[in-house]
Formats: C-alpha cells, sequence, structure tokens
C-alpha cells in the first residue's frame, strides 16, 4: 500500500536520522554524467540495474525498481552539473516516513569524483533495515556507477 511520506526539504540531507552515502568516480566529465542523471531518464535501467522504469512526471519522476518498490518524487535540485537530488513523495515501502536522495558531481582526475547519498527516516524496523541493507545498497550503486562509466565511455 502506497504511503505519503512527510515532504522535507534538501538540508533533510545532512540532518536525516539515516544517512547511506556511496561515491565513485567516473572517467566522463560531470556534464556528461549529469545530463545521464537528470535528463536521460529512460536509460537509468541500462546502467541501474535496480531500476525497472523511470518516466519523467510534472516536477518529478515515477520510478519502479526490481521488487516491486514504488516511488513518486519531486525533483528538488537540478544544478548542472553539480547536483541533482530528488524527495520521494509517496511509496509502497513500508515503514518509510521521509526520504532524499541527491548525487553530487565534481571534477576529479579528468572524470568525475560522484557521491550518492540516501536521507531517510522511517519507523524503527524501517531505520533498522535501511542501516542492515547498507552493503548491499552500496554494492548496487557502485554497479550503477560502473556501468554508466561504461555507458557514457562507449
Amino acid at each position: 500500500m502506497a504511503q505519503r511520506l512527510r515532504p522535507v526539504e534538501i538540508d533533510f540531507t545532512e540532518t536525516a536520522p539515516v544517512r547511506l552515502v556511496f561515491g565513485g568516480h567516473l572517467a566522463a566529465a560531470p556534464d556528461a554524467v549529469f545530463r545521464a542523471l537528470a535528463e536521460d531518464l529512460s536509460d537509468w535501467p541500462r546502467w541501474f540495474s535496480s531500476v525497472s522504469s523511470i518516466r519523467p512526471t510534472e516536477g518529478g519522476r515515477e520510478v519502479r525498481l526490481r521488487g516491486g518498490i514504488r516511488f513518486m518524487e519531486t525533483v528538488l535540485v537540478t544544478k548542472a552539473p553539480e547536483v541533482y537530488a530528488y524527495r520521494v513523495d509517496v511509496t509502497n515501502a513500508p515503514g518509510a516516513r521521509a526520504w532524499i536522495e541527491e548525487w553530487r558531481l565534481a571534477p576529479a582526475g579528468g572524470g568525475t569524483r560522484i557521491r550518492m547519498t540516501f536521507a531517510l527516516d522511517g519507523t524503527a524496523a524501517f531505520r533498522l533495515g535501511c542501516r542492515l541493507a547498507r552493503p548491499g545498497v552500496g554494492r548496487a550503486v557502485r554497479q550503477a556507477i560502473t556501468a554508466l562509466d561504461r555507458r557514457l565511455a562507449g
């Protein structure tokens, strides 16, 4: 059952009870990485294997993950080529109460340093589940970054 989450703002990425932060490096320039994140939405399932579909909506995105989790999101920040962030407004993830995902990009070594932050709040069980899921989520994000790097290079 889908539930509406608390409408937090971008500063929540610094204050959330649960913060999962992952990073990596891509050979592509920040502009190309930003376009892949913020503009080429239909391409996400090709490089982020957890995503089964993503489509733009007015002011946001509708995302479906493999396994059945769904999100209706509002894009909060599109500061090319540095930051792309969105808030989950509605999800069927049990126990979630507030959720923002932020991608930060910076030039580094002729390519891009990328940092992805999940800022989360929810029931005690949700928060514990997020913390326990950190290794798997980190692996998925790192694999996505690697796949995106290959995709942008090809």
